[in-house]
């Protein structure tokens, strides 16, 4: 709960692009910007990118008979109109599990609904499958796709495994833990070695995978592996050979 509340404060502090400034990164030669609250903007294209919003999550464990809080989407729709103002974006690409089921989109409450609609006006907006929702969206601006090739790079939900140039994807959630005088904090991150970017997790009920864990094997050059960690104000950008193990 603190962490969304951090989320939230971090949100309504947002005026503009200059207000809290995010970090410039490259992905295979194309310039980003990873934003303190957890999307990457690519300026040269004016494209936004989100990953795993998981809109819908507590609806979905309610259908399930397990009860969460019931603020996830509010919240991460907050969240997400927040960096939209920001940047004003020609293009947001939301590379997938967009919804935590294969139903969420359908049973989206209208006025979350209108929201969306609010934020896609005037821009185009491109709904990745993921392996939460691959059907896709019913009933809100935009187009679905399994996988998107844009401004030299390609935008999917699931990173390929082995070392992948141009590739800017989710699903994994990366996160990253580092020791600040006692004791140690572990944040969601944007992790990139240059030639590939895997998104941390947008949705404000997601968790976390370390980048030391299995699941990221191979899949970056260690060398050359940056973690942008998610404060509660800033960015903070921590070398892998620095990190806690």
């Amino acid at each position: 709960m603190t962490t969304v509340m951090n989320r939230l404060a971090l949100a309504r502090d947002i005026s503009g692009p200059a207000a809290i400034p995010g970090i410039e990164t490259s992905v295979n030669g194309i310039g980003a910007v990873c934003d303190p609250l957890g999307a990457l903007y690519l300026p040269d294209a004016g494209l936004l990118v989100v990953s795993d919003l998981h809109l819908e999550k507590g609806a979905a464990f309610a259908r399930r008979g397990m009860m969460l809080p019931p603020y996830d989407t509010l919240a991460t729709l907050t969240v997400l109109a927040a960096v939209v103002s920001r940047y004003d974006p020609k293009l947001v690409v939301s590379l997938g599990d967009n919804f935590h089921d294969r139903v969420g989109s359908k049973h989206l409450p209208e006025n979350f609904r209108a929201l969306i609609v609010n934020m896609a006006r005037g821009r185009e907006w491109i709904w990745i499958n993921g392996n939460h929702d691959p059907d896709g969206i019913v009933d809100l601006p935009g187009t679905s796709a399994d996988e998107m090739h844009y401004a030299g790079l390609t935008f999917r939900h699931e990173p390929r495994n082995g070392l992948q140039s141009g590739e800017i994807s989710g699903h994994l959630h990366p996160s990253a833990t580092v020791r600040r005088r006692d004791k140690s904090v572990r944040r969601p991150c944007f992790a990139t070695d240059g030639a590939r970017l895997l998104m941390p997790a947008f949705g404000v009920m997601s968790g976390g995978l370390d980048l030391g864990h299995h699941a990221m094997k191979g899949l970056f050059d260690k060398a050359s592996l940056v973690a942008h960690l998610l404060g509660r104000d800033r960015i903070y950008s921590v070398r892998y050979g620095n990190l806690r193990g």
